[in-house]
């Protein structure tokens, strides 16, 4: 196993979590200095209150953090004036250097950048003065080098936290995306799968429904009517078994290969001998065929349009009076026109409730048909109830050129 394989956790640093000791650490470095037997008679305070001067930033650094800018200029001023007097502390110069680090680090550039630079300009000016007016080696360009390399490191540590700030904040981001869209894709799921089971199941328990009722009122009267009904009845539950098991097999397959094996128009005769064995009159005017391929219509569309004629003869077992139907289905420019259309002697108002309008069927088909960006129309029409489609189809090879 590699080191980063690891699940021990990254060892932390000694100072992670502990601002207070770095700020004795610092109160040590300032200090010391001003204090021990240094061997440069520049760098010793000549006088008590020099003394205080210089001790005075080992006070104000632990305060860097809430006003970074007053004791930058706090250890500024304190240099300078401690200079004048005839010292050149090093405790003060560490005090600056850590302040221009401190306001690079947490302010933004616009801010830390005129501070730096402010901070170099009153320690290269003053250490002219003083140097012309007393001879003295003030040593000011290793003191500007200083809180100018200070500062750059400062906002380079500034940018590094603010870039894995951004990271992080993208990582969280990309990881709600994420859920979002797996939560998307598990209602999309939802929705195919409550489509598939009513499409597989809703027709041919209608079937079973209309047949049981011609059974149970022809059972004593018409007994040959009877075992014809209850033949279909057999016929139809056999089929609707076939139907979910079929179902959930493509549930189980790829999307790709379940989609593709779903039934389209070339199963529409199917389905209207369904209707035919339960007694209606069901009659078919097709302009396009069995061979959607051949008619130029896209898989996607000719499942659709056959999803149309069975939930349109679905409607019509559940609430046609006439026992007759009617299915259309041709080519109108660019469109695929499916209408079903079942007639209707009188529809009480009482009644009207009754008939198909926002049922689940009619639900999971408005789905299916603004999927593929087409317009789905359902209701009262004279004549009896009606349920049009109008799929868009590519244009044929021979008109695309005309």
């Amino acid at each position: 196993m590699r080191p980063d394989e690891t699940n021990e956790p990254a060892p932390r640093s000694p100072w992670a979590g502990r601002p207070w000791l770095i700020d004795v650490v610092l109160v040590v470095l300032v200090a010391v200095p001003a204090l021990a037997p240094v061997p440069f008679a520049e760098m010793r305070p000549s006088h008590p209150f020099v003394l205080v001067l210089v001790l005075l930033p080992a006070l104000a650094l632990p305060f860097r953090r809430r006003a970074p800018r007053v004791v930058l200029a706090v250890s500024v001023a304190v240099w300078i004036a401690a200079l004048a007097l005839g010292t050149l502390s090093p405790g003060g110069a560490i005090a600056m250097v850590v302040a221009t680090y401190g306001i690079a680090h947490r302010a933004q550039r616009r801010t830390s950048v005129p501070a730096t630079l402010a901070a170099v300009g009153a320690v290269v000016s003053a250490g002219v003065i003083v140097a012309l007016v007393t001879g003295m080696d003030t040593r000011v360009l290793q003191v500007a080098l200083s809180l100018a390399l200070a500062g750059a490191v400062g906002d380079a540590a500034r940018s590094r936290r603010a870039y894995l700030e951004a990271v992080v904040e993208r990582a969280r981001r990309a990881e709600q995306t994420r859920e979002a869209e797996a939560s998307r894709r598990v209602t999309e799921e939802r929705l195919r799968i409550a489509r598939d089971l009513h499409d597989a199941v809703a027709h041919r328990i209608s079937v079973i429904s209309l047949n049981a009722g011609v059974a149970s009122s022809t059972l004593e009267n018409r007994p040959d009517r009877a075992r014809e009904a209850l033949a279909t009845i057999r016929t139809a539950s056999r089929d609707v078994l076939g139907e979910i098991g079929t179902m959930m097999s493509l549930l189980r397959a790829p999307d790709d290969a379940a989609v593709r094996v779903q039934p389209g128009l070339a199963r529409v005769p199917e389905v209207v001998e369904s209707v035919r064995v339960a007694g209606w009159d069901v009659v078919v005017r097709d302009e396009i065929g069995t061979d959607a391929e051949a008619a130029g219509i896209p898989w996607g569309i000719d499942i659709v349009a056959y999803r149309v004629v069975q939930e349109g003869l679905t409607n019509a077992l559940k609430h046609g009076t006439t026992r007759r139907a009617h299915v259309l289905l041709r080519r109108d420019g660019d469109d695929l026109e499916v209408v079903v259309t079942n007639p209707i002697e009188r529809v009480p108002e009482a009644a009207e409730s009754a008939l198909p309008s926002s049922g689940f069927g009619l639900v999971g088909l408005r789905e299916r048909v603004d999927a593929v960006r087409g317009d789905l129309a359902a209701g009262l029409a004279p004549g009896g109830y009606r349920l049009a489609a109008r799929l868009p189809l590519p244009a044929r090879a021979g008109e695309s050129g005309s």
